[in-house]
C-alpha cells in the first residue's frame, strides 16, 4: 500500500502543506500543485496513482481536473475534496468518475481507509487485467504457431470473422489444434469477456447429451432430481465450441437446427422457450458431406453449420512449421517445469523433420515435452525422442496402391525429399541441386512440374 506516488492539489496553501507532509509520513510519495492548470501539466509528466483534488481552485474546479484525466490518463484514480459536501454533490463527483469525494477538515483515519481502498481497488483491475493477457497468449493467435502459408490464410480468416456472429466450422484431423483455433476466434471476438463453453459431443450418449446442451426440468427422467441449466444457456452472450459435431444423432440435430436458426430451444422434459445469443463454433474430423450423402448428417443443418469452413492442415503438409512449432513447445516445457534446454541438436530436428506426425500438433507437443522431461542434455538429443520417430520413414503402401501409374506413385515421395532439401538450405537452389546431387536445371524442372516454385517464392 505505501509508496504510492499522489498529487495533491489544493489552492490553500496551508492545508497543501500540512496534508503533504502529514502524507508523506504515512509513507506516500507525494507532489503538490496549488491550481487546475498546475495538476493537469503535473499529470501529463508524471503517472500518478491516484490524485487528491479539492473541488474548489483558483482557475477552474476539480470536477475539469477529473474529466481531464478520465480522458488522458484513464489509469488515474481521483478522489475529490469539498468544504461543502452534500448528497447532490457526491452523486455528480461519482457520477463523474471519482473514486471517493471527502469532505474538509480530513479526519486522518478517513483519509487513509479511502485511500487504502483505492489502492485496493487498483491491484484488483491490475490483477484482472495481467489474467486477461496470460488469456490472449494463451488463446490468442499468437499461441497457434504457423508461418505456413496454409496457417497464415487461416489467421487472415479469423481476424475477418472473429468478431462477427457468423457460424465458424473448423475441420481437420484429430491434434491439429481445432479447438486452440475456436478460444482464439472467441479471444479475438467482442465477447472475449463473456463465457467460453466447449462440448465434446462424441464423449456423452445422446440422452446426455441434450440434456448436457439444453438442460432439463426436475422429473424429465430417472436422476432428474433438480432442474439443470444447459451449456447453451451458460454460454449466453459468449460463444459455444461443439466438438465433434459429426456424431451428433438425427434427433439432436433437428434440436441444434432449431437453435443455429432461432436462438431458441426447451429444456428436456420443459414446456418453456428460451432465448439465447451464443456464438456457435463446431469442429470436425468427420467428413460432414460424405455423412450427408449417406444420410447420417442432415443437409439443411450441413448448410447451416458450413457458413465459414477453415481447414486445419495435418502437421505432415505444413513441414516448415515443425522447427518453430517445436521451439515453441520447448520453450514453454522449460518454463513449466523449470529445465534449461537451449534447443535441438540437427539430428533430432532431422528426425522430427522427417516422421509423419499422424498424431499432429498434438503428438509433436507430447515427444518434446517427454523429451525435455527425460532427456539429460542441455539440448534435445536424437537419442531423447521415441524410437517411432527415429525409425526409418515407411512407405505407405495403400496411399500407392490407389495411384493410377507407377510415375504418379513416386511423385509423392519426390516431391517430399525436394521439398525438405529446399526447407533446409532455405530455399537457396543451388544448394539444394548441390545437396540432391542433381543439376540446377533439373532441380528447376523438377519444382515447376511438382508445384514448388510457389513455395519457393514465398
Amino acid at each position: 500500500m505505501k509508496r504510492a506516488s499522489l498529487l495533491l492539489v489544493d489552492d490553500d496553501k496551508h492545508i497543501l502543506e500540512s496534508m503533504a507532509g502529514w502524507l508523506r509520513e504515512q509513507g506516500y510519495l507525494v507532489d503538490v500543485a496549488s491550481s487546475r492548470s498546475g495538476a493537469i501539466a503535473a499529470i501529463e509528466k508524471k503517472a500518478y496513482e491516484i490524485v487528491l483534488c479539492d473541488i474548489q481552485l483558483s482557475d477552474g474546479d476539480g470536477f475539469e481536473v477529473l474529466a481531464w484525466c478520465r480522458k488522458a490518463k484513464p489509469e488515474t484514480t481521483v478522489i475529490l475534496l469539498t468544504g461543502y459536501g452534500t448528497v447532490e454533490t457526491a452523486v455528480e463527483a461519482i457520477r463523474a468518475g471519482a473514486f471517493d469525494l471527502l469532505t474538509k477538515p480530513l479526519i486522518d483515519e478517513e483519509l487513509q481507509l479511502s485511500l487504502e481502498r483505492a489502492l485496493n481497488q487498483r491491484h484488483v483491475i491490475e490483477e484482472n487485467n495481467n489474467l486477461k493477457q496470460q488469456l490472449d497468449l494463451r488463446f490468442g493467435l499468437e499461441n497457434i504457431v504457423g508461418r505456413d502459408p496454409q496457417m497464415r490464410k487461416i489467421f487472415d480468416i479469423v481476424e475477418s470473422v472473429a468478431d462477427t456472429k457468423a457460424t465458424i466450422l473448423i475441420t481437420g484431423e484429430s491434434g491439429t489444434g481445432k479447438s486452440l483455433l475456436a478460444r482464439a476466434v472467441h479471444r479475438r471476438s467482442a465477447r472475449r469477456d463473456k463465457p467460453f463453453v466447449e462440448v465434446a459431443c462424441g464423449a456423452l450418449p445422446e440422452t446426455l447429451l441434450e440434456s448436457e446442451l439444453f438442460g432439463h426440468v426436475a422429473g424429465a427422467f430417472t436422476g432428474a432430481t433438480q432442474d439443470k441449466i444447459g451449456k447453451f444457456k451458460q454460454a449466453d452472450g459468449g460463444t459455444i465450441f461443439l466438438d465433434e459435431i459429426g456424431t451428433a444423432t438425427p434427433g439432436l440435430q433437428v434440436k441444434l437446427l432449431r437453435v443455429l436458426q432461432e436462438q431458441e430451444f426447451e429444456q428436456v422434459g420443459g414446456s418453456k422457450t428460451f432465448k439465447v445469443d451464443s456464438r456457435v463454433v463446431l469442429a470436425t474430423n468427420e467428413k460432414l458431406e460424405e455423412l450427408v450423402a449417406v444420410g447420417k448428417f442432415r443437409q439443411d443443418l450441413y448448410y447451416r453449420v458450413n457458413v465459414i469452413n477453415v481447414e486445419m492442415p495435418p502437421l505432415r503438409e505444413r513441414l516448415s512449421d515443425i522447427p518453430t512449432l517445436a521451439a515453441h513447445f520447448l520453450e514453454r516445457t522449460c518454463h513449466d517445469s523449470g529445465r534449461k534446454v537451449h534447443g535441438f541438436t540437427e539430428d533430432a530436428l532431422n528426425a522430427l523433420r522427417g516422421y509423419r506426425w499422424p498424431g499432429n500438433v498434438r503428438e509433436l507437443q507430447n515427444v518434446i515435452e517427454r523429451a525435455v522431461l527425460l532427456g539429460k542434455s542441455d539440448m534435445v538429443r536424437s537419442e531423447d525422442l521415441p524410437q517411432a520417430i527415429l525409425a526409418p520413414g515407411h512407405i505407405d503402401f495403400d496411399a500407392l496402391a490407389h495411384a493410377h501409374s507407377l510415375k504418379q506413385a513416386l511423385s509423392s515421395p519426390e516431391r517430399q525429399i525436394i521439398l525438405k532439401t529446399l526447407e533446409e538450405n532455405n530455399y537457396n537452389r543451388n544448394a539444394t541441386a548441390d545437396a540432391l546431387g542433381i543439376n540446377r536445371t533439373t532441380l528447376y524442372k523438377k519444382m515447376k512440374k511438382l508445384g514448388l516454385e510457389v513455395a519457393s517464392r514465398r
